[in-house]
């Protein structure tokens, strides 16, 4: 399959806003999310797309937003049930499909870090804190924190980097009480989603929450506790002090990482072995998780 899900000519002439990985349709009233097999790394889009990725990122997020009952945007999960114009081809869009209510979306992400990894281990090198969150000294790469910290950042446009916020700094932006219900909620989300995982020998080292408000409730919306947006890491190879095995998208940035790639511009194309590896890797975090066996969904 190539990177991008192709569609009949009467979806294409609707409104749609291409991010990262998720192509948003406007239909009136409801949006139409479809999830594609692009992967991006270091806010890039990567050339080479992942065969079957947005339907395990699609159908992870579903088994979360069924499992942790929290208000969000889901309206519909099967593609045959939606109101689509005619022509479409469904069967492109199955799995990896679902109608969403509109809301006004929240423009801080909630970043929720479990362990000490990523741009917060290089963050607390250098200062001792993660994002202003000020830390216990001697902490090693990978060590679990403490207790879980929260520290949003701004959305990056494509090709753009996200940027670390402090709390204070979303507060002039959400205003005191509605950061503080974001916190809140994210912390409880995250914690919760690692108690199962857990049982599932998954650790969560970190994730990232969307939310949305509506009237005056504010809901998850886009994706989930998935491989994009989270670091999922095999319980039982867990040593701290040292990078750990993942089953995200880390295995992706480490081979560009290693290619001289400036991180500046577009990223190189990904080989064969790395694109099998990387989906096997998506396929296991939804198997592992769900209990369930991968397969085309809705």
């Amino acid at each position: 399959m190539s990177s991008n899900v192709v569609l009949q000519t009467s979806l294409e002439d609707l409104p749609v806003r291409r991010g990262k990985v998720r192509d948003i349709y406007d239909l009136g009233d409801t949006l139409l999310l479809v999830s594609t097999d692009r992967i991006s790394a270091f806010d890039w889009i990567c050339p080479t797309g992942i065969p079957d990725k947005g339907r395990v990122l699609t159908q992870i997020s579903n088994f979360w937003f069924d499992r942790l009952k929290e208000p969000n945007h889901l309206l519909e999960t099967d593609v045959n049930r939606i109101d689509l114009p005619v022509g479409v081809d469904r069967g492109s869009l199955a799995g990896r499909t679902i109608l969403v209510r509109k809301t006004e979306v929240v423009p801080v992400e909630c970043v929720v870090r479990g362990y000490l990894v990523g741009s917060g281990w290089k963050d607390y090198q250098r200062t001792g804190a993660v994002c202003g969150v000020q830390l216990p000294a001697g902490l090693k790469e990978c060590d679990k924190l403490p207790e879980p910290i929260f520290t949003p950042a701004t959305k990056a446009q494509v090709g753009e980097h996200d940027e670390n916020i402090l709390f204070e700094q979303m507060i002039e932006i959400c205003g005191p009480e509605k950061a503080e219900q974001l916190r809140r909620r994210s912390i409880d989300i995250y914690l919760r989603a690692c108690e199962h995982a857990a049982s599932r020998g998954i650790i969560i080292a970190d994730t990232k929450f969307e939310f949305g408000q509506v009237d005056d409730e504010l809901i998850l919306i886009d994706e989930v506790l998935t491989p994009d947006s989270s670091r999922f890491w095999p319980a039982d190879q867990y040593q701290p002090g040292q990078a750990q095995p993942s089953f995200d998208k880390q295995f992706v940035r480490d081979h560009l990482s290693g290619t001289g790639w400036d991180k500046n511009s577009e990223p190189p194309a990904l080989p064969d072995d790395v694109v099998t590896k990387t989906r096997a890797k998506y396929i296991e975090a939804y198997e592992r998780l769900t209990g369930q066996e991968f397969g085309i969904r809705g």
